[in-house]
């Protein structure tokens, strides 16, 4: 089996730098596509957890199955999924990462009659495709241009990322919550408000296959083999030798666990009456807000570290993000509300940073690091399954608590790289 390839393929010899320059941009514009239709897909999560809980009265706990199904597809399928790249590419692994995307979006249909297990099953299938795209996309993105601007390449393809959770809540809450409540409003049974979610799944199937179709037809650059210069001092044996990268998938684990917690018990936080009071409907609109500020903060960091060091960048909104989920904690109304929201501005750098500083210098190691990294997003999985916990043992606001003990180590490894990249 031939070792995953990372770095774009010399041009021929009648190719000039400005031809290389226009196949790697033209590839990330392509490659931006997936980037926002994952982040399409992950954030209607948000809203399928409270329309979920409300349909088949959940637990908290129970309903973070929902993220638990999702996330946990990455730590299964990440290992396999970087073993089919390897074997049959790039682009040939994002078609099937589209198609897999497209079946676990179909199950929907089915799901609406057979009740909650099979909605965990799709969405588990649904993840499974978008962890093949994970691992194929993001170490691709990396190595479109040089090393030391690589985190601000993701950052940028990450906004577009944040497009998609920015749309997908504000459509769900119209597609999937407002037709549920109209639904309910009837006194019909569980299964007919389950069925509003079928018609925005069989849609995103359709869109799915037609992605796969186009990334089959177009023309991406060759990848090939490298080996990047190593970072001082750090053993060349394994991946995980590289101290770097434990600590970088450590700090990815934390972080998508804080970010995909927070985004989802938001609708419910809003609607707590010492907060908004809001429906579920209403709230979800500030959802897309959380998210928004994501995508707002991701171009203003495409730009601040191409300048400013990656790993500072990180420590500086990791301490904000801290120290609004602590407002928001301890806080009631507007002040609260509007403090919990402005984490997605500080979430915006984060995982892109972190991605890129941890597979920094890795070299042959790199397709096994990027693996581990997308393994690590597992945590999407199991840190709101105890945050659930603490909302049912005690409350919501509470257990803000959790993200923000997150967040403390994400602040460490920024600190720690700090000067990572400087020459």
């Amino acid at each position: 089996m031939a070792n995953m390839p990372y770095k774009a393929a010399p041009a021929a010899p009648n190719q000039g730098a400005a031809t290389q320059l226009d196949n790697n941009t033209s590839a990330l514009v392509i490659v931006t596509i997936l980037f926002f239709m994952w982040g399409l897909i992950t954030s209607l999560n948000d809203v399928l957890i409270p329309h979920l809980k409300a349909v088949y009265t959940l637990t908290y706990v129970q309903a973070m199955l929902v993220q638990f199904c999702f996330f946990g597809a990455y730590a299964i399928v990440s290992l396999p999924a970087g073993a089919l790249i390897r074997r049959i590419g790039y682009q040939k692994g994002a078609v099937a990462g589209l198609l897999v995307a497209a079946v676990g979006c179909t199950l929907f249909y089915p799901a609406s009659f057979g009740g909650y297990g099979l909605f965990l099953l799709a969405l588990f299938v649904l993840a499974s495709g978008i962890t093949v795209l994970q691992v194929a996309a993001n170490p691709y993105v990396a190595v479109l241009g040089p090393a030391r601007t690589a985190s601000s390449r993701l950052t940028l393809t990450q906004a577009f990322n944040s497009l998609g959770t920015t749309i997908g809540p504000a459509v769900g809450g119209l597609l999937i919550l407002s037709a549920a409540g109209a639904v309910a409003v009837t006194g019909v049974d569980a299964a007919a408000e389950a069925a509003s979610v079928r018609g925005p799944y069989l849609v995103l199937a359709g869109v799915l296959v037609l992605l796969a179709v186009l990334f089959w037809l177009a023309r991406l650059p060759a990848i090939a083999d490298t080996d990047d210069v190593p970072l001082v001092g750090v053993s060349q044996g394994s991946a995980l030798s590289h101290r770097h990268l434990v600590l970088g998938a450590i700090g990815i684990f934390l972080y998508v666990g804080a970010e995909v917690s927070i985004g989802s018990f938001l609708i419910n936080f809003i609607g707590e009456p010492h907060i908004a009071g809001l429906s579920h409907a209403d709230a979800a609109h500030y959802v897309s807000i959380y998210w928004g500020g994501a995508m707002i903060g991701r171009f203003i960091g495409f730009a601040v570290m191409r300048v400013v060091s990656p790993g500072k960048t990180l420590a500086f909104n990791s301490l904000a993000a801290i120290a609004l989920v602590l407002v928001a904690t301890f806080t009631q109304g507007d002040l609260a509300m509007w403090a919990i929201l402005a984490v997605g501005l500080c979430n915006s750098i984060m995982f892109p940073t972190i991605f890129s500083m941890a597979l920094h210098g890795l070299g042959r190691h790199t397709g096994q690091a990027s693996g581990i990294l997308c393994m690590a997003i597992v945590g999407g999985a199991l840190v709101p399954f105890a945050q659930g916990a603490l909302a049912d043992g005690f409350n919501v606001q509470v257990s803000f608590l959790l993200p923000a003990a997150c967040y403390a180590f994400v602040l460490f490894f920024g600190v720690k790289y700090a000067s990572m990249y400087k020459a």
